[in-house]
Parts: structure tokens; sequence; C-alpha cells
């Protein structure tokens, strides 16, 4: 099976997230700058989470390169990441509309970690279903980011019950490590790519 199929239900999903994430905001009834203040929390709950959802695009479609085969192993790893991206919108609301208190944000926490695993999870199904040589191996190496992300999402959710601004530090922080798409990747895929 080709990747084609699979890159184009990614971004179905990815494009429906986006849109439920914004669709939750709530239109201010006023016409002053005011009326946006309470708004502020779910606000920027939403621009992390529209953060994190770019991230994952990004770098899925860089990764999604390296990718010639599609097995029934990579289709469920893909499908099990696109679980725990579904459920962005949700604790983004339930974070955002409780001011970030510590057990939304928590749960928010929760749902990082467990789509950092499910990526992890996705990686090592392409990288088994290539082979030794793998295109994507050889790209990640160790990926020591891939790992620190996903200690730092869980440590960020533990410590949203001692204090929630620290949590939603560390979630900041994480998404800066990844702004950029993986560089490692498109330069692997570069060295492949014929002249």
């Amino acid at each position: 099976m080709t990747k084609n199929r699979l890159e184009a239900f990614s971004d179905g999903v990815i494009a429906i997230i986006i849109t439920i994430m914004v669709l939750e905001l709530k239109v201010p009834h006023g016409t002053d700058l005011a009326t946006l203040q309470p708004l502020l929390p779910a606000f920027l709950s939403y621009v992390l989470s529209f953060l994190y959802v770019a991230i994952y695009w990004n770098n899925h479609h860089h990764m999604l390169h390296t990718v010639r085969h599609v097995s029934g192993g990579i289709l469920w790893a893909n499908l099990h990441l696109l679980f725990w991206l579904s459920l962005f919108p949700f604790t983004t609301g339930w974070m955002g509309e409780n001011h970030a208190a510590p057990i939304p944000t928590a749960v928010y926490g929760g749902v990082l970690f467990m789509a950092a695993i499910a990526w992890l999870m996705l990686q090592r199904a392409i990288i088994a279903q290539q082979g030794r040589d793998s295109l994507l191996k050889a790209a990640v190496g160790r990926d020591w980011k891939g790992k620190l992300s996903t200690v730092l999402y869980l440590a960020a959710a533990l410590l949203a019950f001692v204090q929630p601004w620290i949590a939603l530090a560390l979630y900041a922080l994480v998404a800066l490590m990844w702004l950029l798409p993986d560089p490692r990747i498109e330069r692997a895929v570069g060295r492949e790519a014929p002249p």
C-alpha cells in the first residue's frame, strides 16, 4: 500500500481537530477590549494547542517522506496517534475554561504525554517496516528530543497538582523545542533524493 491515503486521512483528521478547537472559542458579548479579558485563558490554551497540532502535522509530513510502503502496523500506529490528537480540543477547552486549574492542566499534559508515546510508536512501526537500513532510523538516531519531550510532559502533568503555571511553562518549552520541523529527517531525505 502506498502512503497517499494515509497522508490524506491524517491531514483531514488534523484539519478537523483545528476546526473543532477554534469553534470552542466563545464570541464575547460586547464591543470593547475589556470583554476579551475573561476569554484570555481559553485563547492562550487554543494558541498552545494550535502550535502542538501544527508541530505534529509538520513533523508527520516530514516523517512520511521516509516511507515508501505502508504496513498494517503503520496504519494502526498512525490511528493511535490520531486518537490522542483528537482529544486536544476537549483538553484544550477544559483547561482554558477553568483557567488552568490543576486537574484539567494535568489531564492536558496526560494527553500530550500519550500523543508523544503514540508518536514514538509510529516511528518504531515505520522503522520496523523499513528494516535495518531504515532512512527514518538513520535520521532520528537516538531521538533524544522525542524522549526528553515525553519525560517533560509527564513531569509537567504531575507538577500541575503542585503549581499549574509550572506545568504550562513546561508545555510551552516543549512546543518551542519542536517549533521548527525536524531537520534530521529533511537532511536524510535530501541525501536519498536523486540529483
